[in-house]
């Protein structure tokens, strides 16, 4: 008992060994001057979008502006400065294609990204001054200022940049026309009205797709937790059937053999071989436990019957016989080894009902003052039953069945959970003074007969 004690003190810590994923609200949504990740595919295609209609417009523009004033002086001027406006963007794009060109809301970007962006439209109010032909290739510039600069910075920006598209188109018409107002206004309204749409959206999906994630890590690591609880269950009705029995057997023998030593060497003698076989036999119980093998009996073979069989000859003697009785209507063994009808036991079946039979011996020869002990195995068509049968004192089984949790009553809890897993039930029958009844019956599935052929 101290053995499982000691693992049940222990083991408190596995319990908080688990994973917490960081949880955070969605935000509503970004503004203009987000950041946005620099492997971002969405964000990528926008660019390279903006940079193409970038040069198309100063392309077209610039050869409109060559066609109608080729004679004009100021023409060389114009063309030198449309190749630097060129030339500043391409460096600008390529110097800060896929980076985010802000860290976060409200936040400038670098200098020399910010002195870039400066030239570029520095470079370009001159150009539209000389040449008002040129100033529709602010359509791009506004999505460059929106990208890069915190959101007042760019709503201020992009309304000067309109302004200048405003007074371009007035310069080359006529006369004056209220369309050559408002469009310009329209269509810088709607391009910034469309960008923060999109970043928003694009900013949602990522919220949403990071929750996911963190969903997932949660998930993942309460399944973790459940199985740390789990297997923390498992190692405890383990041990507390095979170690802490074996030790608390060992513990009663040789305490008998202490009392005889002086009076009957020769039964003395017999109580510590028979610790020695107990010994041996829980030595080859951990060794398996280690590895996460089958109890020992089952692993030599011949199914639960022999099973049974190799622990009722190990626990007879000492003042105790055990004896088994193989009830099988299917005319085969109760593992499964036989022919017949019996279609053969689950290994986790048949493990749990040797456990529990082994609990259940572990108790009779602790508690019950009994002679004897009958193990009966049945095997229906639909499940299997076991009886551990004694002529001992008896007991009240309601006065363990709710018995708080301590070093007594474990193993009639463990016996419970393990015919709980297969979905069985766990029958106790006694009166004091006339012995007890234990009763494990364990679903199985129903044999079908084969047709004829």
């Amino acid at each position: 008992m101290e053995v499982f004690t000691q693992f049940r003190s222990s083991s408190r810590a596995v319990q908080e060994a688990h994973v917490r994923s960081d949880q955070s609200g969605s935000p509503p949504g970004p503004r203009p001057g987000d950041a946005v990740p620099a492997g971002d595919p969405d964000e990528r295609r926008l660019a390279l979008v903006m940079h193409g209609v970038f040069f198309v417009l100063l392309a077209t523009s610039l050869t409109r502006y060559v066609q109608r004033h080729a004679d004009d002086p100021r023409a060389p001027w114009v063309i030198a400065l449309a190749v630097v406006l060129a030339v500043l963007y391409a460096l600008d794009s390529v110097l800060t294609d896929g980076t985010p060109l802000s860290s976060g809301p409200g936040a400038w970007p670098p200098a020399p990204r910010l002195i870039r962006l400066g030239a570029v439209v520095a470079t370009w109010a001159v150009l539209v001054v000389g040449a008002p032909s040129l100033a529709w290739v602010a359509v791009p510039l506004f999505y460059a200022a929106l990208r890069a600069l915190p959101p007042v910075a760019a709503y201020l920006l992009v309304a000067f940049l309109t302004l200048l598209v405003v007074s371009a188109q007035l310069a080359l018409a006529p006369r004056f026309s209220l369309d050559l107002v408002v469009g310009p206004v329209a269509v810088a309204t709607l391009a910034t009205a469309v960008f923060v749409h999109m970043r928003r959206q694009a900013a949602r999906q990522r919220a949403l797709i990071d929750d996911l994630i963190g969903t997932r890590r949660e998930l993942a690591a309460t399944e973790r937790r459940e199985g740390v609880l789990a297997e923390r269950q498992r190692l405890s009705m383990e041990i507390h059937d095979t170690l802490a029995q074996g030790l608390s057997s060992q513990q009663m023998l040789l305490q008998a053999a202490l009392r005889t030593w002086d009076t009957d060497l020769t039964k003395a003698r017999e109580h510590v071989r028979t610790a020695t076989t107990v010994t041996e036999h829980n030595l080859a119980e951990a060794r398996r436990f280690v590895h996460d093998l089958a109890p020992a009996d089952l692993a030599r073979g011949g199914g639960l019957e022999a099973a049974l069989r190799a622990l009722a000859a190990r626990e007879s003697g000492a003042g105790l016989s055990v004896r088994v009785h193989i009830d099988d209507d299917g005319d085969g063994d109760g593992g499964g080894s036989g022919g017949g009808r019996t279609v053969p036991l689950p290994d986790r079946a048949q493990s749990a009902l040797l456990r529990i039979a082994q609990g259940a011996l572990a108790n009779v020869r602790e508690h019950s003052g009994a002679r004897a002990t009958a193990l009966t195995l049945t095997r229906l068509d639909d499940q299997v039953v076991l009886d551990v049968a004694d002529n001992g004192r008896g007991f009240d089984p309601a006065a363990v069945t709710d018995a708080p949790s301590g070093e007594r009553g474990h193993g009639i809890r463990a016996m419970r959970a393990r015919v709980r897993q297969l979905g069985g039930t766990l029958t106790i029958e006694s009166t004091p003074g006339e012995g007890a009844v234990l009763t494990a019956t364990v679903p199985v599935a129903p044999h079908t007969e084969e047709p004829p052929r």
